[in-house]
């Protein structure tokens, strides 16, 4: 297929304008998609086996996902939906990039095999789309169009990276046959080693006085959250901080004895 022939599958219209009624839909083939990446990962999601899940011939799906690059994008832009970005932007920066953050973090969760797929150039779908709209909306009033991008582009790092090694290292648990508690057991032996051979002093500080890989998942994760939003912070005018709440909004000084002080 040539440039000029090239129509991205959201040009094409699902219905054609001609010939009999559509007897699914790219929902239904989406749905079907979805459900066995989920259940054995997104290389099992063929036609054939999408076409057997919903009763279908193989060769007919290929009317409605012309192919395999399509369907993907569709998966894809399908469980970009999950993400609530109701209400986006809310006039708080910070709770509305943690609620994101969380968001696409429990997304990739539910939908590991997203990890596998080259989001690198993107689609443009109706749920991302969505996205962009309400995310970028978040920081648009502080700062210029591209500075967003590249602040949008950090937190996206962030988090991306962090959750592909929580994905990698399930999955290299479940292949073990390990719990992690019982793979930091068995690793304690040659830990000791390295720690009394006295060669590694950063890698000793790190095992004996860091918290952080002691914390759950979710609060490494929420932590190292915070450190990418107070960078994203110094970036933005103070006027961008949300306003104090009421109750602190105007407290008066006091003096020791509690009255209020001019």
């Amino acid at each position: 297929m040539t440039d000029a022939e090239y129509a991205s599958i959201w040009m094409r219209p699902e219905r054609p304008a001609r010939g009999p009624k559509p007897v699914y839909s790219r929902a239904q083939i989406t749905e079907a998609a979805v459900r066995i990446a989920d259940a054995e990962g997104l290389e099992a999601a063929t036609m054939r086996r999408i076409a057997a899940e919903i009763g279908a011939g193989a060769m007919s799906l290929y009317r409605y996902v012309p192919s395999r690059d399509d369907l993907v994008e569709l998966m894809a832009d399908r469980v970009m939906g999950e993400i609530d970005v109701t209400g986006m932007p809310s006039g708080d920066w910070r709770a509305d990039l943690t609620r994101y953050a969380d968001g696409l973090r429990a997304m990739w969760m539910r939908h590991p095999w997203i990890a596998t797929v080259q989001r690198s150039l993107p689609s443009f779908g109706p749920n991302q789309l969505l996205l962009v709209e309400r995310l970028m909306g978040v920081l648009d009033a502080f700062v210029s169009i591209d500075e967003n991008l590249g602040l949008m582009a950090i937190l996206n790092g962030y988090i991306e990276g962090t959750v592909r090694e929580e994905i990698g290292s399930a999955r290299e648990f479940r292949r073990s046959g390990l719990s992690e508690s019982e793979w930091m057991a068995r690793s304690g032996p040659y830990v000791d080693r390295l720690v009394k051979s006295g060669e590694y002093p950063i890698f000793t500080k790190i095992v004996m006085e860091a918290r952080q890989p002691h914390l759950s998942r979710d609060d490494q994760f929420r932590q190292g959250l915070q450190r990418v939003l107070d960078c994203i912070a110094l970036a933005l005018p103070s006027t961008a901080e949300p306003p104090m709440p009421a109750h602190r909004e105007g407290r008066e000084e006091q003096d020791g004895t509690g009255q209020a002080r001019s």
